[in-house]
């Protein structure tokens, strides 16, 4: 049997943020977490974290409440758009050392060390879904979606968990 854990995750502020270098960092000390410079890189702190999804894109998510004023104020003349996108996303918390094998499902990345190593996120399918895939560590896993689609995503990992425990 596989020791893997899926479930849904809690509700979380979840942020779309586009800007360019000038803004990137008054944005993330005013969210609490530096936005990571380095490509398909995610840096958390406490309840906060930042995922690098474009060169001038990040996806910001927060297990507490974001002041997006003071995110608005924080970017003061640069250019940036701060988007609450928390009603539209859904994710899963995926854990075990066999998680990568699950996700080689439906995912057609190497997600094992050293290509994804833990702290790597991207944007990439699962399935036909498209997903935000964050390595948290070395066992642990998060997975961002459409709330939509969610219930299709959920499923399909339910049934490649069943089929590492068949």
């Amino acid at each position: 049997m596989a020791e893997v854990t899926l479930h849904p995750l809690p509700p979380l502020v979840r942020i779309s943020l586009r800007c360019g270098p000038e803004a990137r960092v008054p944005l993330g000390a005013a969210f609490g977490v530096a936005l990571p410079e380095v490509p398909l890189c995610a840096e958390a702190a406490g309840a906060r974290a930042a995922l690098w999804l474009g060169p001038d894109e990040w996806l910001l998510l927060a297990g507490d409440a974001v002041d997006l004023a003071a995110l608005e104020a924080a970017r003061g003349a640069a250019p940036a758009s701060i988007v609450e996108v928390s009603a539209g996303r859904a994710g899963f918390a995926l854990e075990g050392a066999a998680a990568p094998l699950l996700l080689a499902e439906g995912c057609p990345l190497d997600l094992y060390d050293p290509a994804f190593p833990p702290g790597a996120c991207t944007r990439t399918l699962f399935g036909k879904v498209e997903v935000v895939l964050w390595r948290r560590g070395a066992a642990r896993w998060h997975i961002e979606t459409t709330r939509s689609l969610a219930p299709h995503l959920g499923a399909h990992l339910a049934e490649a968990l069943a089929d590492l425990d068949g």
